[in-house]
């Protein structure tokens, strides 16, 4: 059986598929990385204009439950071992059947990344101590997944970024 994965932020641009709607979901600002710690196999954040680490928590997007609220998106095929990358490159983030949720019926079962309760307690605590930012580079890549979606979805989403955006280079570790 083949299994989907329903995109919403930067993922809309890595393959084809179909665009819906996630019900009961709206995009935020909803998880974040701790920059200072170096996890192997993932990634870390310096700043573009001297190549320091910055002591901050860099911010991802998320999807939360919100029962007036819908998120438009890419639906599209996915192998097991392709969900497998996605599971460890989406550290931040639980895998979550939203089948029942997606309009259209695909066949097989629908999943999405929902923020981890580490990844949301992290930019919690970024926001409370006014260390929470945004990599310009990743909120390029979220603009170009989004206006394919609708200048709506886009224009929502661009009010709703109330953080920071700073001029990092992402490094892989």
């Amino acid at each position: 059986m083949t299994s989907y994965v329903f995109g919403y932020a930067s993922l809309v641009l890595e393959g084809t598929g179909a665009l819906e709607t996630l019900r009961g979901h709206r995009r935020v600002w909803g998880v974040a990385t701790d920059n200072i710690r170096s996890i192997p196999g993932y990634k870390m954040y310096l700043h573009r204009s001297d190549g320091s680490r910055p002591d901050v928590y860099v911010a991802f997007v998320d999807v939360e439950p919100d029962s007036a609220d819908s998120v438009r998106g890419l639906v599209r095929p996915v192998t097991e071992e392709q969900l497998e990358q996605l599971d460890r490159r989406e550290r931040n983030y639980d895998r979550v059947d939203v089948t029942d949720l997606i309009e259209a019926d695909f066949g097989g079962p629908v999943w999405t990344y929902r923020g981890s309760v580490e990844g949301r307690a992290r930019l919690r605590r970024g926001r409370a101590e006014g260390r929470a930012v945004v990599s310009r580079d990743y909120l390029e890549k979220v603009h170009a997944g989004l206006r394919p979606l609708g200048e709506d979805e886009y224009e929502r989403f661009v009010v709703a970024t109330d953080l920071p955006v700073w001029d990092l280079e992402r490094v892989d570790l």
